[in-house]
C-alpha cells in the first residue's frame, strides 16, 4: 500500500503535538436545522425500511441504489451515476465553489442474514441475506442529513458544495478504495460519515486495515473409489491450505485476524473434485503486518498446490486501510452528538430489547445504556475494518457511531437485522443524521476549523505520505458476492 512515511504510529496519535481549537462561533439556523429533520423523520423511515427488505448484497444494490437516487433526485440534487466502474455507486450534489463537504452513506446487506423484525430468530426467507450491519440505515440517515443541511444551506445563504457519496459494497468490496483510486474525493475538504451500533459515541479510534481474497485451485476429476490415483483433488489443497494457515496463528504478531470460509469443495463424494474455492481475510491495524501475514498465506496456498498436485489462482477481493482519527474533527462531532442526545426507548422498544438480549446468554449492558452518549475516547484502536479508512488517509474524515441496536448487540446478526427493522434502528439513524448535519452546517461555516483539521490531518499522515492500494489498477470485483465458479 503505502509506506513513505510512519502513518501507522497509532498509539502515538494522541502524544502528537496538536494546534488549538478554532473559534466556534454558535451555528445559526441550528434549531430549524433540527426541527427540519423532525419532520421529514417519516419520509426517511419509509425509504430504509423499502432498502432493509431490499437487502441486496455489495455491488448488488440495484434496487436500494434507485430509491436512493431517486430521492436526491426529488431534493434537487445533481446526480453522477455508475462512478469509479461502480454501477450502483452514485455521487448527488447542490450547490459550487469551497468548501467541498461530503457526506457519505452505503446499503449493502450482508448474506445469510434474513431476519423478521422480531426479538426471536425468525428469517423472512432462510438463507437470504439481511442488513446486519445496519448499512440501509446509514445510507438513508447520511442522505437525510444531506437534504437537511442543502435546506438549511438555502435558508441561510451559506455558500459551498454539499455532496452525499454513496458507496457500495462496504461489506468486503472495497467499494470506496475504488472512489478514492479514482479521484472522487480528491477535492472534498472534509468527509462527514457514521455507522449503526449498540451505542451513541463519536469514533475516536483506528480500525483495522485488512486484505481479502479468494483462492481457486483446480486438480483432476476422477472416480473416487475406482480410479482415485488419476485424481488429483481441489479439496485436498483447500484443506491442506487451511491447516497451514490455522498453524500460522501462533506466529503472528498480537492483534492479528485470520479468517475463512470455503465457498466451493466440490459436487459429489464420489467425484474427485477438479475445482474448490476458499475465500481468506486478514486483518491487523497496521497494513504492513496484514501484507506481510498476506505473503504468508499465499505461501501456504503455493504449498498446498505442491503437495497435492494442483495449480491455483488468485482473485484479490478487497484491501482497506485503518482509519485516521484526526482529533479536531472529533471534539467538534463530539458536541453536537451531545446536544442531540441518544436513544430512550419506550416500553414497547424496552420489551423488544429485552428479548434480544435474552438471545444473548451473558449479556450485562443495561437497556438504558441506548438513551446515553459515551465520552469521546481518542488514541487506540478498536477491531473491525471498514474502507472509510482508505478515504481518512485521502481527507480529513470525521464520524460517529449511533444505538441503532440493542445494547450489546453483536454487529453481523440476526439480532442487529432485526432491531434495524423496527423503530429502534430508525431512531438511532435520526441521532446520527441530527449530529451529521450539525458538524456539515458548523464545517461549511467555520473556515478555520477545516483548517485546523487539515493542518492535523497532514501532520499525523507525515511529510511525503502518498496514498496507494495493493489492488492496483484492478477493475471492482463486481462478481464477489455471487457463487463460486471457475471462471468470476
Amino acid at each position: 500500500m503505502r509506506h513513505r512515511a510512519r502513518p501507522f504510529a497509532i498509539l502515538a496519535f494522541a502524544a502528537l503535538p496538536l494546534a488549538a481549537q478554532p473559534a466556534r462561533p454558535a451555528l445559526r439556523g441550528a434549531d430549524a436545522l433540527l426541527a427540519s429533520l423532525d419532520r421529514a423523520t417519516p419520509r426517511w423511515v419509509g425509504v430504509e425500511q423499502q432498502i432493509w427488505g431490499f437487502a441486496e448484497v455489495g455491488y448488488q444494490e440495484v434496487k436500494s441504489s434507485a430509491l436512493q437516487q431517486a430521492e436526491a433526485t426529488a431534493a434537487g440534487f445533481r446526480l453522477t451515476v455508475g462512478v469509479a466502474g461502480e454501477p450502483t455507486a452514485f455521487i448527488a450534489e447542490w450547490g459550487s465553489g469551497k468548501p467541498v463537504i461530503a457526506i457519505i452513506g452505503e446499503f449493502d446487506a450482508l448474506p445469510g442474514l434474513s431476519q423478521a423484525a422480531s426479538p426471536d430468530k425468525s428469517p423472512v426467507v432462510p438463507g437470504a441475506p439481511g442488513h446486519g450491519c445496519g448499512h440501509h440505515l446509514l445510507g438513508t440517515g447520511s442522505l437525510a442529513a444531506a437534504v437537511a443541511v442543502k435546506e438549511w444551506m438555502i435558508a441561510n445563504n451559506v455558500k459551498g458544495t454539499l455532496r452525499y457519496i454513496a458507496a457500495p459494497a462496504e461489506e468486503g468490496g472495497s467499494g470506496k478504495v475504488y472512489m478514492v483510486r479514482e479521484g472522487v474525493f480528491k477535492d472534498v475538504d472534509v468527509a462527514v460519515s457514521w455507522h449503526p451500533s449498540d451505542a451513541n459515541a463519536v469514533t475516536g479510534q483506528s480500525s483495522q486495515a485488512n486484505i481479502s481474497g479468494k483462492f481457486r485451485f483446480f486438480g483432476v476429476a476422477s472416480h473416487a473409489a475406482g480410479a482415485p490415483e488419476r485424481g488429483r483433488s481441489a479439496l485436498d489443497a483447500v484443506e491442506v491450505m487451511d491447516v497451514m494457515t490455522n498453524f500460522l496463528r501462533e506466529h503472528v504478531p498480537d492483534g492479528t485476524r485470520i479468517h475463512y470460509i470455503i465457498t466451493s469443495g466440490g459436487a459429489a463424494p464420489n467425484v474427485v473434485p477438479d475445482f474448490a474455492e476458499v475465500y481468506y481475510l486478514a486483518r491487523h491495524n497496521d497494513m504492513r503486518i496484514v501484507k506481510d501475514v498476506w505473503e504468508r498465506i499465499t505461501n501456504a496456498a503455493k504449498g498446498a498446490a505442491l503437495g497435492t498436485g494442483t495449480t491455483f489462482d488468485l482473485q484479490l477481493v478487497s484491501s482497506v486501510y485503518n482509519l485516521l482519527i484526526v482529533d479536531t474533527l472529533a471534539r467538534v462531532m463530539q458536541g453536537h452528538l451531545a446536544r442531540v442526545g441518544g436513544v430512550p426507548y419506550t416500553a414497547e422498544e424496552r420489551a423488544f430489547g429485552e428479548g434480544i438480549q435474552k438471545s444473548y446468554p451473558n449479556s450485562i449492558v443495561p437497556i438504558a445504556e441506548a438513551a446515553k452518549v459515551a465520552p469521546l475516547k481518542l488514541g487506540g484502536s478498536q477491531m473491525g475494518s471498514t474502507d472509510v479508512g482508505d478515504v481518512s488517509w485521502t481527507v480529513p474524515t470525521v464520524q460517529l457511531e449511533a444505538a441503532t441496536w440493542v445494547p450489546g448487540t453483536s454487529a453481523h446478526s440476526w439480532q442487529a437485522v432485526a432491531a434495524g427493522g423496527m423503530t429502534i434502528g430508525a431512531k438511532g439513524m435520526m441521532v446520527a443524521a441530527k449530529t451529521m448535519a450539525l458538524t456539515a452546517a458548523e464545517l461549511f461555516t467555520n473556515a478555520q476549523l477545516i483548517a485546523a483539521a487539515r493542518a492535523e490531518f497532514e501532520q499525523k499522515r507525515g511529510p511525503g505520505f502518498t496514498w496507494s492500494t495493493v489492488l492496483g489498477t484492478q477493475k471492482p470485483a463486481l462478481d464477489y458476492r455471487k457463487p463460486a465458479s471457475r471462471g468470476n
